[in-house]
């Protein structure tokens, strides 16, 4: 199994950046691809941004390609979202994932607002 948590989380006014951490655990060997989804109330989670372990990052959704950067730290087992240019529409709360959703973290509230 492969153990998430993330962080960096908070409120945030609009126009401005948030950086997100999110630290594996466990099962490193099984993992090939982290990535960051979103989700808000009554909706589906959304995917916002991919990378394969081996670095290469595999896209991000049209809605923040430009303003949001994910990026890895091998040596800490750790991924990064870099969130700039933050809108009300970001708003969510941020899950990190293994492997297209194999394991997921508890999450982190990200509000954007004046």
């Amino acid at each position: 199994q492969v153990q998430l948590v993330e962080s960096g989380g908070g409120l945030v006014q609009p126009g401005g950046s948030l950086r997100l951490s999110c630290v594996a655990s466990g099962r490193i060997d099984t993992i090939t691809r982290m990535g960051w989804y979103r989700q808000t109330p009554g909706n589906e989670r959304e995917f916002v941004a991919v990378l394969r372990w081996s670095g290469d990052i595999d896209g991000y959704s049209d809605s923040v390609r430009g303003r949001f950067t994910i990026s890895r730290n091998s040596a800490k087992n750790t991924i990064y979202l870099q969130m700039n240019a933050l809108k009300s529409e970001d708003s969510a709360v941020y899950y990190c994932c293994v492997n297209s959703g194999a394991y997921w973290g508890q999450g982190t509230q990200v509000t954007v607002s004046s």
